[in-house]
């Protein structure tokens, strides 16, 4: 093998090993492009999902102060709301105390109590899971 030859293989490496480099250089490139929006758009799914206060299959139940679930016409108990709070608003009423709008204060207060009760398998815990992991 001549000399020649040696330098022309050194130079073919060479450039094989710049290619992989640039190769993993676009593949990074579009992995970054392609996780940011479904990151976004996993955050924009949270902040609207909705969480049914109480879940439908609690029957008509009323909410206590404290966010247990008691029967219609207990004292000191409010009656269901009349929509989901949405993953937005149960932020802010978890976070801050903001009412949804429309909503009572006192019984808002007793929703999110409701809401922190929440436990695997009941309608809304999954919306709640993703509110927690996103602070």
């Amino acid at each position: 093998m001549s000399e020649d030859s040696g330098k022309a293989q050194e130079i073919d490496l060479a450039a094989a090993s710049r290619r992989s480099v640039l190769m993993l250089g676009a593949v990074a490139a579009s992995t970054v492009v392609t996780v940011r929006p479904a990151l976004a758009q996993t955050a924009g799914s949270v902040l609207n999902c909705q969480i049914p206060v109480p879940t439908p299959q609690s029957g008509g139940s009323y909410i206590a102060a404290d966010g247990s679930l008691v029967a219609p016409g207990t004292p000191g108990a409010f009656p269901p709301a009349r929509r989901p709070i949405t993953g937005q608003e149960a932020k802010r009423l978890l976070n801050s105390g903001y009412a949804p709008a429309g909503m009572d204060a006192e019984a808002s207060q007793a929703y999110a109590n409701y809401i922190r009760r929440l436990q695997q398998g009941m309608s809304g815990f999954t919306c709640y899971a993703s509110l927690q992991m996103s602070r």
